[in-house]
C-alpha cells in the first residue's frame, strides 16, 4: 500500500531509477519503499561495474549510490560514470550511513545532487527522490523545448539562406539583360572564388558567404550606358572614367542591407578593382587594407575574363594567362593568394566545370 499523500502520475511511475548498494537487504528495502510508492521501472546491482554497466545500457532518470562499496567509493563510482556516458547526467541520490562532513562533500564535489543518511525516514527518502525526478523531467523538457528551438531557427536559416541566394540569382538575371556575354562569367567567379578560399583554408561559412556574393561583383555595370558597357572596341579616357563608377554603383546598390552575404557582396563590388600594389581603384587601396574577400575575387575575375571572350577581345590562350597572373603576383594581386590560385587551377577548372 502507499504511503498517504504519495501518487505518481504516469510519468513519475515510469522513471527508471538505478538501485547501487553492495547489501542486497538495503536494495530490497529501497525497492520495496520506491514500489510502494508508485515507481514501477527499478533496476538494482550489488556491485559497482555491474552498476555502470546498468548506467551505460539503460540510461536511468535517477540513480540512489551507497558511497561505501567493496572495491569502489561513491565518488569513484561517479567520476567512472561521468567518463563513460559524459553527456547523460541523471541526479544522483547518495544514501549512505555516514554523516559526517568529509563523506557529504566528497559526495556533492563528486556530482551528487542529494544526499541522506541511514537510518532515514521514509517520507523524507521519498520527498528527495520524488524531488529530483520532477528537477530531471524539467530540466529534460527545457532541452527538449530548446532543442525544438533549435530546429525551427536551423529551418528559418536555411530558408532566408535560400532567399538571399534567389536575391543574388535575379540581381544577376537583370545584370544579364545589359551583357549577355558575362552572364556565364559571374557564376563562373562565385564558384571560383569559393574553391578559392576553401584551398586557403578559410572558415566554411565564409566560403559559403564568398562563393554567393562574388557573382554581384559587377552588378554596378547595370548603372553603366550601354555605349560604354557593349562598346566592341577600347575604351576612351572618358568612358572609361564613367566605367570604373560600377564599382561605387554596386556598393551603393547592395550595402547597408544588414544581411551577411549582400554586405559581403557590397564590400566585394566595391574593392575587386584595387591592386595590391595601391595602384587600383576607385579608392587606391593597397596590400592587406583591400578586404580579403575583394583580393579574392580579384584573381579569379581577371583569370576568367582573360580566357574568356569579351566582344572586344579574343580568349587568351592558357598559358598566356597563367603568365599574367605570376607577372602580376604581389603587384596587381595579394602574392600568397596568387600562389593558392596558380597551384589549385585543376580544382578551378573542376569548380567551373558545371557553369
Amino acid at each position: 500500500m502507499r504511503p498517504d499523500g504519495w501518487s505518481s502520475d504516469d510519468r513519475m511511475a515510469g522513471a527508471r531509477i538505478l538501485i547501487v548498494d553492495d547489501l542486497r537487504a538495503n536494495i530490497e528495502v529501497l525497492e520495496s519503499l520506491l514500489e510502494s510508492a508508485g515507481y514501477e521501472d527499478i533496476v538494482s546491482a550489488t556491485e559497482p561495474h555491474a552498476g555502470l554497466d546498468l548506467y551505460a545500457d539503460l540510461k536511468p532518470d535517477l540513480v540512489l549510490l551507497d558511497f561505501r562499496m567493496p572495491g569502489m567509493t561513491g565518488a569513484d563510482f561517479l567520476r567512472e560514470a561521468l567518463r563513460r556516458v559524459p553527456d547523460q547526467y541523471p541526479p544522483v541520490l547518495v544514501v549512505t550511513a555516514q554523516n559526517d562532513q568529509a563523506t557529504r562533500r566528497a559526495a556533492l564535489e563528486a556530482g551528487a545532487r542529494d544526499l541522506v543518511t541511514k537510518p532515514f525516514d521514509f517520507w523524507e527518502l521519498l520527498a528527495r527522490v520524488r524531488n529530483l525526478l520532477e528537477l530531471h523531467f524539467l530540466a529534460r523538457e527545457q532541452q527538449e523545448r530548446a532543442d525544438a528551438l533549435e530546429s525551427v531557427v536551423e529551418a528559418r536559416t536555411r530558408e532566408l539562406r535560400v532567399a538571399h541566394r534567389e536575391i543574388v540569382q535575379r540581381l544577376c538575371a537583370a545584370g544579364e539583360f545589359r551583357d549577355q556575354d558575362t552572364a556565364q562569367h559571374v557564376a563562373r567567379i562565385g564558384s571560383g572564388a569559393g574553391a578559392l578560399a576553401r584551398r586557403m583554408g578559410c572558415a566554411e561559412d565564409f566560403v559559403g558567404l564568398i562563393e554567393a556574393a562574388a557573382p554581384l561583383h559587377d552588378i554596378g555595370k547595370i548603372a553603366i550606358p550601354d555605349s560604354i558597357l557593349l562598346k566592341p572596341g577600347p575604351l576612351t579616357e572618358d568612358e572609361w572614367v564613367i566605367m570604373k563608377g560600377h564599382t561605387t554603383a554596386g556598393h551603393s546598390i547592395l550595402a547597408g542591407s544588414g544581411v551577411g552575404m549582400l554586405d559581403l557582396a557590397a564590400e566585394i563590388a566595391l574593392s575587386h578593382h584595387e591592386r595590391w600594389d595601391g595602384k587600383g581603384y576607385p579608392h587606391g587601396l593597397y596590400g592587406v587594407s583591400i578586404p580579403l574577400a575583394a583580393r579574392i575575387v580579384a584573381i579569379v575575375d581577371v583569370f576568367d575574363a582573360l580566357s574568356s571572350e569579351r566582344p572586344y577581345k579574343r580568349a587568351w590562350p592558357r598559358a598566356d594567362v597563367v603568365a599574367y597572373l605570376r607577372d602580376q603576383r604581389g603587384r596587381h594581386f595579394d602574392p600568397e593568394i596568387a600562389d593558392a590560385f596558380l597551384a589549385g587551377l585543376d580544382a578551378w577548372d573542376d569548380s567551373t566545370a558545371k557553369v
